[in-house]
Parts: structure tokens; C-alpha cells; sequence
């Protein structure tokens, strides 16, 4: 497992979706990767999957509303990883916010598209490339 100072490569993917991305250096993203693979059912909240994950991870001044497209993160009060692909029903402008803040982790790198055309839920699974 890298953990070090190179960004780990991971795999999203579900029925029909491929996506690259890759978790970052950030603090929580340590535990996010020593737990993979993770496997989430996850809903739609407009352009945002969520679900929930079997990780605690703590709240930590990382945290933000305002996310970018295409970065995943981890929230803390829903114990869930979080992929962004647009606005969601909190945005004020095209960027995605969360209902609460969030620990960015990691970012998609490939296929984030595939996201549009997804129903209002999907089986995910996050592995190392």
C-alpha cells in the first residue's frame, strides 16, 4: 500500500462506470487507503454519490462546504465516502457544497462523465489501481 509522499491510484468503479482517480496526501486519506478495498451503496443528492463506508474518520480543520468538481471526500457526521461531479441542491453557483463539511481525500482523474447518466443509486467499489 503507498501512504508515503506519492499519490496512491485508485479504480471507482460499478455496473456499467470505470473511473480513475487518485487519493491525495491529506490526512484522512491515510485511513482511507489502508481500508481499501471499500465497497458503498451509494445514492444521488443532485451531482454528488454518497455512501456510507465502515471508517472512522474524525472531523479536523481539513474540512470544507465548497468542494471541487470531481474531488471524492469523506464525510465525518455521515461516516461516508463522497464523489462530486456538479452542483448539488446546496450549491449557490456550479460548484458542488456539501451539506456539512468534508475532508477532500482524493480526486477523479478519468471518466467522471460517466456520472451523469447514473441513476438515483449505484454499487461502487474503491481499489487500488
Amino acid at each position: 500500500m503507498q501512504t508515503g509522499a506519492m499519490a496512491v491510484k485508485i479504480v471507482i468503479e460499478g455496473q456499467g462506470f470505470h473511473l480513475e482517480a487518485e487519493l491525495s496526501n491529506a490526512k484522512a486519506t491515510k485511513r482511507v487507503a489502508e481500508a481499501l478495498p471499500l465497497r458503498a451503496s451509494m445514492s444521488r443528492w443532485g451531482d454528488e454519490y454518497y455512501g456510507r463506508v465502515n471508517l472512522q474518520i474524525p472531523e479536523d480543520p481539513t474540512g470544507k462546504e465548497i468542494i471541487e468538481v470531481g474531488e471524492i471526500a469523506y464525510s465525518p457526521p455521515g461516516k461516508a465516502l463522497c464523489i462530486f461531479f456538479g452542483p448539488t441542491p446546496a450549491s449557490r453557483d456550479e460548484r458542488p457544497r456539501a451539506t456539512s463539511a468534508v475532508l477532500p481525500v482524493g480526486r477523479v482523474t478519468a471518466g467522471l462523465a460517466t456520472l451523469q447518466g447514473l441513476g438515483p443509486s449505484v454499487r461502487i467499489s474503491f481499489r487500488e489501481a
